[in-house]
Order: C-alpha cells, then sequence, then structure tokens
C-alpha cells in the first residue's frame, strides 16, 4: 500500500521539549506523502500549525501545571522530586486521557505514533480503534542493567542488577499510577481489563514497535533491550514556516565575539528574579558576552551591551553562533547543542535531566554538571570559562556534531509507518 492518502496522528504533550521535536517527525512524514496531525495542548498549537501541520487538540496547560505549587515540588533529581512528579501526573492524567480518547476517536487515522507520554493511555486506545501503532519516545523507558533509569540516575545502585532492579520498580509505580485510566478507557471501547503487567508481556509477545529518538552514538542501544525496541537517531524540531530572527538579536551576534547562551527551556522556578541575576554575574565574572532564554522560568537579567534576554529561538539557528550553551540538560536541548558543537554545561533541574548532563560529561562535550539547586556565582563562572578556554570541548562537541548530521532517525520513523500501513 502506497502512503499516500494514509493519515498518521502524533499525539504527545507535557513542555515544549516533549512536542517540538514531532514536528519535524510530522514534516518528514508529509514528505512522504502522509496526511499528519499532531494532538497536542493548546499553548502548542501555532507551533504545530506554523510548521505546516494540522492541529488536535488535548486537554491541559503544562505551563500553569508547571508554575503552581504542585508543580514546584516536583523540581529536584532524587527521589522525592519523583514521587512528587508522579502525583502531579496521575492528578491531571484521567483528564489529559480522556481527551486523548475523543481526538484519537474523531482522528479517521491509519496509523497512531505515540510519544512517552502518551504510550499508557494511547496504547489501549489505539487498539480499541483498531489502530496499528508505535511508541516514539526522546529518552530509553526499557530496563537494561547498561545504564540506570534515566529519571534516577542519582540514586546510588549495585551495578547492571540493580540498574534493572530500579528501573523495573520504577516502572511498576508508575504503571499504577496510569492504570485507573487505563481501566477506565479499556471499558470505555469496549476491551477486556488489562493489568499492567499484562500489557508489557502483550507488547513484547508483540514486538510492538518502540523507536529511541536520540542518537546512539550519544546512548547505544543495551544489548539486552527487546526485539522491536531500537534506538534510531534524532528527529529534529521543524522551524517553522517564514520564521527570521529578530533584528535585535542579529546585531548582537554581530557586534562582539561569540555568546554564551543559558537557557533552562520549559523549567519553572521558585526565585526567577535572583536567578536571572545569577546568570548575569556569572557571565560577567566569566568575561563573556552572554544571551539569557527567558523561557518559562521567565528570566529577565538587567540588559547592557553585554548581556541580551530573548524569547523563543529556533536551537538550529542560534546555537551554532555561540560561544558555548548552559542549559538544564533537557533530552531536546542537550541534543541541540551537540548538533551544533557547541560546548554545553549542565544545570539539571528534575527527572532524566542529571542523566543526560552526564551523558555530555561522558562524552567529553562538558566541563561540567551543576544541579540548577547548587548553582552559585563562582561556579557557573568557572565552569564557563573553561567551556570557552579548552579547546578540547568544542573539538569532542565538533566529532558528535559530525556523526548525527549523517543520522536520520525520522526517515526510520518514516519505514516503520510504512510497515505498518
Amino acid at each position: 500500500m502506497t502512503s499516500k492518502g494514509n493519515r498518521v496522528v502524533i499525539v504527545t504533550f507535557g513542555t515544549r521539549g516533549d512536542v517540538a521535536p514531532y514536528t519535524g517527525l510530522g514534516v518528514e512524514l508529509e514528505r512522504a506523502g502522509y496526511q499528519v496531525a499532531i494532538a497536542t495542548q493548546r499553548p502548542y498549537a501555532e507551533l504545530v500549525t506554523g510548521c505546516g501541520l494540522e492541529y488536535r487538540e488535548i486537554p491541559g496547560d503544562p505551563q500553569a501545571v508547571a508554575a503552581s505549587s504542585a508543580g514546584r515540588r516536583t523540581q529536584g533529581t532524587g527521589p522525592k522530586a519523583l514521587a512528587n512528579s508522579l502525583r502531579m501526573i496521575k492528578n491531571h492524567f484521567r483528564e489529559v486521557s480522556a481527551g486523548m480518547l475523543d481526538t484519537m476517536r474523531d482522528s479517521a487515522a491509519d496509523v497512531f505514533v505515540l510519544s512517552m507520554a502518551a504510550i499508557p493511555a494511547g496504547y489501549h486506545i489505539a487498539e480499541g480503534l483498531r489502530v496499528p501503532s508505535l511508541g516514539a519516545v526522546l529518552v530509553p523507558v526499557h530496563p537494561t542493567g547498561d545504564f540506570p533509569a534515566p529519571a534516577l540516575s542519582r540514586i546510588p545502585v549495585p551495578g547492571r542488577w540493580g540498574n534493572r532492579m530500579v528501573a523495573r520498580a520504577s516502572a511498576a509505580g508508575t504503571s499504577r499510577i496510569f492504570q485507573p485510566s487505563v481501566d477506565w478507557i479499556r471499558q470505555e471501547l469496549g476491551l477486556p481489563r488489562l493489568s499492567a503487567k499484562a500489557t508489557r508481556l502483550e507488547q513484547d509477545a508483540r514486538r510492538w514497535p518502540v523507536l529511541c529518538g536520540y542518537s546512539p552514538a550519544v546512548l547505544p542501544r543495551p544489548s539486552d533491550w527487546r526485539e522491536g525496541v531500537d534506538v534510531v537517531g534524532y528527529w529534529w524540531p521543524a522551524r517553522p514556516a517564514g520564521w527570521e530572527p529578530p533584528a535585535r538579536l542579529v546585531e548582537f551576534l554581530e557586534n562582539g565575539p561569540p555568546p554564551v547562551c543559558i537557557t533552562l527551556g520549559s523549567m519553572t522556578t521558585h526565585d526567577h528574579s535572583d536567578l536571572a541575576e545569577l546568570f548575569g554575574a556569572a557571565l560577567k565574572k566569566a568575561g563573556v558576552r552572554g544571551i539569557v532564554q527567558q523561557g518559562w522560568a521567565d528570566l529577565a537579567p538587567t540588559e547592557n551591551e553585554q548581556l541580551m534576554a530573548i524569547g523563543e529561538v529556533p536551537y538550529d539557528w542560534l546555537f551554532p553562533r555561540l560561544a558555548a550553551v548552559v542549559h538544564h540538560a533537557g533530552a531536546g536541548t542537550a541534543a541541540a547543542g551537540l548538533r551544533a558543537g557547541v560546548p554545553a554545561i549542565g544545570v539539571p533541574v528534575w527527572l532524566d535531566q542529571p542523566f543526560w548532563a552526564g551523558r555530555l560529561l561522558d562524552l567529553g562535550a562538558s566541563p561540567a554538571s551543576i544541579p540548577l539547586r547548587r548553582l552559585s556565582v563562582d561556579r557557573l563562572a568557572a565552569a564557563i570559562r573553561a567551556a570557552v578556554s579548552d579547546p578540547s570541548y568544542r573539538q569532542r562537541a565538533q566529532g558528535m556534531a559530525q556523526l548525527l548530521h549523517a543520522e536520520d532517525g525520522a526517515a526510520k520513523v518514516v519505514a516503520a509507518v510504512k510497515q505498518l500501513v
């Protein structure tokens, strides 16, 4: 069967980093001849339509949730923060999963592509609608002995056995949070009840495809994963049609040496004013020009000839023009820095971010990882100086950039979709 006329619906939600890469995937699917819609939350509607893709709505405002008192309690990289994150997810998942059911029912899809956040409900909805589906995730979600569960990477465990044990326990605990919504969905669709363990065994028996959208050069595929779970390479956010860089930013970049950019992406903070000034002071002490992205934390440092604040700017345009980037080490932002071949400093805030910051260290593209709660002017300034003065970090980052530019993760997802159609 040809792709012409077949309809693919990508289902994803969460932070901007959970949505933006799927715009690039959607564009590649359209180039292959599919009709593509992205089902996600209202704040990302323009992001989707700006890339020429159809938008379908899923309820919820993730920025408002992140800025709430419950959202702020999720900040941190330890077990307590993870427990608070799961509690917050539980409180909102029923509304989101009900919205997913309505949207997916009305989508007339021939294939569903499900992000990590969408899989717990979306897998069962696709089954009930008798529509083929696959998982397309941005972080590794299957237990392995090769590395720790990304969301719990800071918990010390005894070797390979410990890695697997913690990952399985985390997956089991997370599944219990989703199970009431799964039970409701399956009842609505006339399906028999299926426990989380039975779901996992069913997916393994079917070799249900799960494609991991990161580079095997950054994190190789574990040998103990089942068949059907593959690491295919990154798919990159699409740039909105007609986008042009702000003239003020272009002027700043042209009027001096390459600056260092600081971004926390979709992270929120308790003390954004103090943090913005800390960033400005660290850049000044390091003796570099700087750009601070406002993001969800609404960072607004005091601007001067050496420092400016910016809003949303495509990283594929901005990062290659930088001396280094300081970021929260989200999977997508960490990848964007490597793709641009620039050194990075991780300031992880929660969940899997310490894991990716650690990978940048292991790859030699970063001099330091400083958890946000331990950040100081002196520590950040010292890390920035190391990143811009020691050429080895840029050399290693540029070596990774060459590998990433030779990969095409989106093409492998398109091929998997073609097999399902």
